[in-house]
């Protein structure tokens, strides 16, 4: 089901990525909503975690300090911030926990900070 209000920044919703061309993402995934999109409502920008580590670590990558999916918190999770997308509500979802259960997980400050920075730093907009 799709969402009918924008997820604050921070939050963590499904996308489904299905009908984008290889190489980017293609599948269902979790990700991190990057910022609104303040001219168009049904619009947001994210970047997709993954618990498969970067080959490299670099910049553009960002391990998080536990990961926020319900139920899968041993689990490490990395945000991919050489991919961000601006999507349409109608990709997104909410997270789903049981049969009828849903949730909307959030990150610590810390995290989303970092991944601002990562963001920035895979777009060229900042040099460390």
């Amino acid at each position: 089901m799709a969402m009918l209000h924008q997820p604050r920044p921070d939050n963590i919703v499904m996308c489904d990525y299905r009908g984008f061309v290889v190489p980017e993402m293609v599948k269902v995934r979790p990700v991190v909503v990057i910022a609104r999109n303040r001219k168009n409502r049904k619009l947001v920008t994210v970047a997709p975690l993954s618990k498969t580590s970067p080959d490299a670590l670099e910049h553009r990558y960002h391990a998080l300090t536990r990961n926020p999916l319900p139920g899968r918190e041993a689990i490490s999770c990395w945000a991919k911030c050489d991919m961000v997308t601006t999507v349409s509500l109608g990709r997104l979802d909410r997270y789903k926990i049981g049969r009828d259960h849903y949730a909307v997980p959030t990150l610590p400050a810390a995290d989303f900070e970092a991944i601002r920075r990562a963001v920035a730093n895979a777009l060229d907009l900042i040099h460390i």
